[in-house]
């Protein structure tokens, strides 16, 4: 009896400390060093990054911003200010999924919320089978941004900041690079002709790839990816994969070393070259005269680049 007891005890302070530990990994992912101001939009949590600068005669142009699965709006912090800082208004609803962030500080997370999401979200179609996955998974998803863009641009500002609606573009990251590539067009349903360039932070692409779309996209993409992002990136770099399937102008840049979190707060080593990487490419479709030359290998290649590989129109 005595024995029960005690192992008892030790499983009681194991799930304790487990409990603790992911309160403060969920702390670090959503925690951001200028949390941003945050409103709600058609029912949804949005974190806004306003632009600097002097606003353009025709407006800012805008970033959306979709989170990875369990994520939340400011999971990937430094990426959405230096968009901001670069003359981008970027915008990132929380998605039902959220755990992290203000979906945590408001009240909508206590322990066991995340088991209790990680078993009832995915059962809906679960990664590790995506020949299951269609374009009703994880349609929420899309939902959420198309309400929140649709509401964006209802009027000529938003929050006070002047928009231009030609000139949107999309990032996601994880289960959020699918968000934004399905609403590219990888799922044909999903098509918002007013996204004009897409950027996938190790995206979840591999339902795209089995019976997507992604030879008609008809806008950029940018893929990022990481030698460590194991269960991801191969997916995306691979012969007859994701970078391969997808129309031109594309772009795959990979970090020496990164994984699958490197895109999100809990990483600090590769954000300035995402961020560059970033800014550079929807500067390139988003900012520039049509027919600028849309290159942008960089030489030499920056030492924590492994792979850069590009096709242009």
């Amino acid at each position: 009896m005595k024995r029960v007891r005690l192992l008892l005890t030790i499983v009681v302070l194991v799930v304790c400390v487990a409990l603790v530990a992911l309160q403060q990994f969920f702390a670090k992912v959503g925690g951001a060093r200028q949390p941003p101001a945050e409103v709600i939009v058609t029912g949804r949590q949005v974190a806004l990054w306003k632009p600097s600068g002097t606003a353009p005669a025709s407006g800012y142009p805008i970033i959306l911003f979709s989170h990875g699965f369990t994520g939340c709006n400011t999971q990937s912090a430094d990426l959405m200010e230096a968009l901001a800082a670069a003359g981008y208004f970027v915008l990132a609803p929380n998605h039902q999924d959220a755990v992290c962030g203000s979906a945590r500080q408001k009240g909508e997370w206590y322990p066991g919320k995340l088991f209790e999401k990680l078993h009832t979200t995915p059962a809906r179609k679960p990664f590790r089978n995506p020949g299951v996955w269609d374009d009703t998974t994880y349609r929420d998803r899309a939902d959420d941004v198309e309400a929140v863009l649709k509401a964006v641009l209802r009027e000529g500002t938003f929050q006070g900041v002047p928009i231009d609606s030609q000139r949107i573009g999309m990032a996601g990251h994880s289960l959020g690079g699918y968000t934004a590539l399905g609403l590219a067009g990888a799922w044909p349903s999903w098509k918002d002709r007013r996204i004009r360039a897409v950027l996938g932070l190790s995206p979840y692409c591999a339902p795209f790839i089995l019976k997507g779309d992604l030879r008609h996209l008809g806008v950029p993409v940018m893929y990022q990816g990481g030698t460590l992002d194991v269960n991801i990136t191969p997916s995306v770099r691979r012969p007859g994969g994701a970078f391969d399937l997808t129309s031109a102008p594309k772009y795959y840049v990979e970090f020496t070393g990164a994984g699958h979190f490197a895109w999100t707060n809990l990483s600090q080593q590769y954000q300035p070259l995402i961020a560059s990487y970033a800014v550079r490419f929807f500067d390139s479709y988003l900012k520039s005269p049509p027919g600028a030359t849309k290159s942008l290998a960089v030489t030499p290649r920056p030492r924590d680049v492994s792979s850069f590989r590009e096709v242009v129109k």
